[in-house]
């Protein structure tokens, strides 16, 4: 085993090998930028310039669209399916007249109430308690008092 001692370096004591040499420093960031004359401290984010041709058509080379953004061909822009107003329209006369509405879910589950509000994504039932039911989980709806037709 090799000899150590006991070194005091600030608040703390150090052990180090007897004979071993002493840590090299580590060179300063002005000694760095005399050596190097590119060198201009912190790191930079380089974005290269896109023409305007580049910017108006997508042309991100010659695979065609770049693969960050193939998943946004996959959402529908804009409120196109929204266009006739028609499902605004007859939720908020049901609202008004307070109709007894059945939402048959995706999974064949029968949900009857009252529809206390709705939004893009969701609507609220009253049925003795507070529902939330997510559009995307109806199947169909009816009128309670209608016939459903099958």
């Amino acid at each position: 085993m090799a000899n150590t001692s006991n070194l005091q370096a600030g608040d703390r004591y150090e052990t180090r090998a007897v004979g071993a040499k002493a840590p090299q420093s580590v060179p300063s960031k002005t000694a760095v930028a005399d050596q190097d004359p590119g060198f201009a401290g912190q790191r930079k984010l380089v974005r290269p310039t896109l023409s305007a041709r580049a910017l108006k058509e997508g042309a991100y080379g010659m695979r065609g669209e770049s693969p960050l953004f193939t998943h946004q061909a996959l959402v529908p822009t804009g409120p196109a399916d929204e266009a006739s107003h028609a499902e605004a329209f007859y939720f908020q006369k049901q609202m008004q007249m307070q109709t007894l509405m059945a939402f048959v879910l995706e999974d064949g589950e029968v949900i009857e109430g009252y529809i206390e509000w709705y939004d893009r994504y969701a609507i609220k039932v009253r049925n003795g308690s507070r529902t939330l039911i997510y559009k995307a989980g109806i199947k169909y709806l009816y009128k309670v008092g209608e016939s459903t037709g099958q």
